[in-house]
């Protein structure tokens, strides 16, 4: 499959849609709607793209397919795209997800509308090139670069704290890639290449191995985000345009997962073993106390963002659990949460649009006059609880059979984190759905429009069948899971044997 060109298309098909976009004369009411409906077609050509990148992908191969490799700068550099198991579901999130964000936004942005679907069609292209990346130089351009269009999407069409948040989600992230960067530099200059594969066959020194570990786990525990360093996600979340939140929570928190898959525990095997203590632990505080402070919040979005940690808290806890069911539950559990939470950030932007605001307190009795949108959100909200038959309980169950393996008391803690979630989630279904219709605001709230209706209904089939059929997805991973899992143990298995041999 080498030179097919798909994954660069992938990559830029956004960026000539921007480009489109830029050249639009006028800001007339045609103008605008020209620049939404180009935005649509872009998202929407690259998604039937990714399709086709699906249609060539053999999900029995556990390497790097659609390979594509150009000479690049010199000094061990190149332009280097491929995709495995592990990725390939990720890519097909974000050019899944992108149409909706676009599509949700037709309505509630008004200003600057060029600017903003320029802003979007850029992230895409920076997020795909993150999950397609198989140089290291080019994996960190992606990633760092993606900080750029969501920094403006918050500051410039967020809420009233929009610059404070925006500013603090940037600050967060870059710093902590920073070192991320100083450990890049350091293992160029031992191996003398970027190139992702040939330092996945790389053993690092057990001493250099904890060093970069620890730098990367800086990076990505700040893009989950894990606890303690979770706090600029609400802030975020809260003033971000609805779309926003969307792909913040669908996608760019997943990255941090992802950089775990691709970097932390196949090149630094033992590091990682030494530290999966540390991860275990911060998970499952992650998971407990963030569902804790969920169930005392006022605001929507800010109950949803700290459900969202403690959901990425299952997702840290599977990866290092280092077992087949808890990194294809990892897996498995990022997807679903990109699709549930994204939905679940689209149902607050409906009522918002309605009543612009996001207090729990201001609603109450909305099934008597939007009972569509009560059935939808209670899809969400059941599979956010994890329900059977949801992709929610997947990957929460695989997760915890994981860590069971692992050690069964984190199991056992962070299994009362699904019943937390189960209180926050139905605390909020029951104050904005359910009891009686006293404020006379809500009396003339009209139910899902056309429009609403085709953003939600394709999430709510998808959040059910992947609760039915959960293979779709874990046989994509499967095989890349076993020879990450294999070569892991084969890594700490050669260690083993020298220090015995040392003895």
């Amino acid at each position: 499959m080498f030179g097919f060109g798909i994954l660069t298309g992938l990559v830029v098909l956004p960026l000539v849609g921007a480009a489109f976009i830029l050249l639009q004369p006028g800001k007339d009411e045609a103008s605008v709607r020209n620049v939404r409906w180009a935005a649509l077609f872009t998202t929407l050509i690259t998604f039937a793209l990714s399709l086709f990148a699906w249609g060539q992908f053999d999900i029995g191969n556990p390497g790097f397919q659609l390979v594509e490799q150009k000479a690049w700068m010199g000094s061990g550099l190149s332009y280097k795209l491929g995709v495995d198991g592990i990725s390939m579901p990720f890519v097909l999130l974000t050019t899944f997800l992108m149409p909706f964000c676009i599509a949700a936004s037709w309505d509630s942005i008004t200003t600057r509308v060029k600017e903003y679907m320029i802003a979007f069609l850029v992230l895409e292209t920076m997020m795909i090139g993150v999950f397609c990346a198989l140089d290291m130089v080019l994996f960190y351009v992606f990633f760092e670069g993606g900080l750029i269009p969501m920094f403006l999407i918050i500051g410039i069409w967020g809420g009233k704290r929009r610059i404070y948040a925006s500013f603090k989600f940037f600050l967060y992230t870059l710093v902590g890639s920073l070192l991320m960067l100083l450990a890049m530099m350091a293992m160029w200059g031992v191996t003398g290449t970027t190139d992702i594969v040939q330092l996945l066959n790389t053993s690092f020194p057990s001493s250099m191995q904890k060093w970069l570990w620890l730098a990367f786990f800086a990076s990505f525990a700040v893009k989950m985000p894990m606890w303690p360093v979770h706090t600029w996600l609400p802030d975020a979340h809260v003033e971000a345009p609805t779309a926003g939140s969307v792909i913040l929570a669908g996608v760019l928190l997943k990255m941090g997962g992802y950089g775990f898959l691709r970097f932390s525990l196949p090149m630094f095997p033992e590091a990682s073993q030494y530290f999966a203590p540390l991860v275990m632990t911060l998970s499952v505080i992650a998971i407990v106390y963030t569902s804790l402070v969920a169930l005392v919040q006022e605001d929507m979005k800010k109950l949803i963002a700290y459900s969202s940690v403690a959901h990425m808290g299952f997702v840290t806890m599977g990866l290092f659990s280092m077992n087949t069911q808890g990194v294809q539950g990892a897996v498995f559990q990022m997807v679903s949460h990109g699709l549930v939470s994204g939905a679940l950030f689209l149902c607050v932007g409906v009522v918002y649009d309605r009543l612009h605001t996001r207090e729990i307190s201001a609603y109450g009795g909305i099934v008597k006059t939007m009972p569509l949108y009560a059935v939808a959100f209670m899809v969400f909200t059941m599979a956010n609880v994890g329900l059977p038959g949801t992709s929610g309980f997947v990957g929460e169950f695989l997760t915890l059979i994981g860590a069971f393996v692992y050690n069964p008391w984190v199991a056992l803690v962070a299994t009362t984190g699904v019943i937390l979630s189960a209180a926050y989630a139905l605390f909020l279904y029951r104050r904005v759905v359910f009891g009686p219709l006293e404020k006379p605001a809500l009396a003339g709230l009209k139910d899902l429009t056309p429009r609403e209706i085709a953003l939600l209904a394709p999430l709510a089939a998808l959040v059910i069948w992947y609760g039915v059929q959960p293979g779709a997805i874990l046989n994509a991973c499967a095989a890349s899971v076993q020879l990450l899992i294999k070569n892991y143990e084969a890594a700490l298995a050669v260690t083993k044997t020298a220090a015995l041999a040392l003895y």
